[in-house]
Parts: structure tokens; C-alpha cells; sequence
């Protein structure tokens, strides 16, 4: 199977957020970011693997900065890591204040998508292409979460028994 380029995979989404996305602050709610998180990468994974992919995990969700109504929300996804099924996408939440121009990060996370075939099993998903150092480096930070997700999945099963 052929490889994929990061930067053929990637996707840009931008949505203004409405006063139906927030509480009665003006905040708009962390699930719903959540759910333009999910959507982004998955359109990311799908994008990389030509194949449906399904959401095995949300590694890390962390909100730095909140999101008002008004704000234009811009979500950036990346393929970080492809495994035999699995891959690894990055996503960048960024929101704009569309009257100053401020643009303020305000979330990133860490999400693990399957690769399904047309009978909803697991299926190989393309190997990943890396072009460059910044590529490089998340490729590898993503491997080592891999690696202690698996390893936590392993204590976790010991506990169980």
C-alpha cells in the first residue's frame, strides 16, 4: 500500500461559535469543542486512510484558554502516527475573535482512529510519509504515548484478573 504525505491528509475547519454552543456566561461548552474535535480529526483519518475510520480513543483533550460566542473556532488535523490499523491525528483548537483578530490557542488533542474495511472490521491503513523535523518529532512523541497507553492497558488488565 502506497504511503501517505502529513500534509495531504491534513484539515483545516473553522465554525463560528453560536449561543446555542454556550452557557449562559458566554463560554462555550468544552463537549461541544469536543464533538469539532472528533469530527475534524476523524475527517483527517478518513482523508489519510480512504477507508471509514471509527474513534478508539480520545488520548488527551486539554483546554488552555476558553471560547466565547463570537469567536470563529479553527481546528487544525494532522496524521502524528500510523500503526498497522491504527492511527495517531493531532488536533490544534485555535479561536478567533473575528472584530480584533485575536487569535488565542485554547485546546490540542490526542486522538486514536481505527481504519475499518467494508465489513466493519480492523483493515490496514497506509503507512505515513514524513517530510520534515517538526513531522518527525510529533511522530515520535506520538509513539511514546502509544507505548504507555499500551503499557496502561496492560495494568489495567492485571487488575481485572
Amino acid at each position: 500500500m502506497e504511503g501517505k504525505r502529513v500534509a495531504d491528509s491534513s484539515v483545516v475547519t473553522a465554525i463560528q461559535m453560536n449561543p446555542e454552543d454556550a452557557n449562559p456566561m458566554g463560554n462555550v461548552h468544552g463537549g461541544v469543542i469536543m464533538m469539532h474535535v472528533d469530527k475534524t480529526g476523524g475527517g483527517c483519518a478518513i482523508r489519510h486512510a480512504r477507508k471509514i475510520c471509527v474513534t478508539a480513543s480520545i488520548d488527551r483533550l486539554d483546554f488552555h484558554h476558553p471560547v466565547f460566542v463570537g469567536n470563529l473556532l479553527i481546528l487544525k488535523a494532522s496524521v502524528n502516527m500510523v500503526g498497522k490499523t491504527s492511527m495517531e491525528v493531532g488536533v490544534r483548537v485555535e479561536a478567533e475573535d473575528l472584530l480584533t483578530g485575536e487569535v488565542r490557542h485554547t485546546a490540542s488533542a490526542y486522538l486514536t482512529f481505527v481504519a475499518l474495511d467494508e465489513n466493519g472490521a480492523p483493515a490496514e491503513a497506509r503507512p505515513l510519509i514524513i517530510e520534515t523535523e517538526k513531522e518527525d518529532r510529533r511522530n515520535c512523541e506520538a509513539r511514546v504515548r502509544r507505548e504507555s497507553r499500551l503499557a496502561e492497558r496492560k495494568r489495567e488488565a492485571r487488575c481485572t484478573t
